[in-house]
């Protein structure tokens, strides 16, 4: 059995949406980061960054394992399972290759240029104008892989998707009206977030925590 901890985020539905795809059972365990329970000490015994999602492997070899950061997350699943990640040659570097993207560029870069458009009280130009344009980029890196292979890994469906699928879809909801500039026009993206939104796992996994 796995304990997932996690909260309605995009870095969080990375780990559901992968549970849920390669069908392993496991306990939701929510952290509200809206009341600060990602600091309490038994989360932070699990993710001593105190960030979701974490995970406790209790069926690993050798004992109970907690594993935090959202990728990490997705190779530990990946390799236990063997699924959603090649063993070897170039699909399986293809997928870390976009799966650490997204956590070097994408997320970071979409996560401030929402603070700063959306939630920031004060708004700085600068900063929004800095985000705008660097999350703009990046979807047009996006676009352009996706313009010539169906997944961003390739021919198959992997953890890259999955890496990427959440923020995606937050910000075709929510920066395509606060910073439409960010966004831009993406048929290739919108083809994606379409097929990858049909899948049944991934439906269930954005519905994770029910809260």
């Amino acid at each position: 059995m796995i304990d997932l901890y996690t909260w309605t985020t995009p870095n969080g539905r990375k780990a559901s949406i992968m549970l849920e795809e390669i069908g392993l059972p496991y306990t939701v365990k929510a952290v509200n980061i809206g009341k600060d329970e990602q600091f309490s000490p038994e989360f932070l015994a699990v993710a001593p960054n105190n960030k979701i999602p974490a995970i406790v492997d209790h069926d690993a070899t050798g004992g109970p394992l907690a594993v935090f950061e959202s990728g990490a997350i997705l190779v530990y699943l990946a390799e236990k399972t063997g699924k959603l990640l090649p063993a070897s040659g170039p699909g399986r570097y293809k997928a870390l290759e976009w799966t650490f993207w997204q956590m070097g560029g994408l997320g970071p870069m979409l996560g401030q240029l929402a603070y700063f458009a959306v939630r920031a009280t004060e708004k700085s130009p600068d900063a929004i104008d800095r985000f705008t344009k660097e999350s703009a980029r990046l979807f047009g890196v996006m676009e352009g892989r996706l313009s010539a292979e169906p997944y961003l890994a390739g021919e198959d469906y992997s953890i890259a998707d999955i890496a990427c699928y959440g923020w995606t879809f937050a910000a075709s909801a929510m920066l395509s009206k606060a910073a439409p500039a960010a966004w831009g026009d993406n048929p290739s993206i919108e083809r994606w977030l379409k097929t990858v939104g049909e899948r049944e796992a991934v439906k269930r996994g954005m519905a994770i925590p029910q809260v």
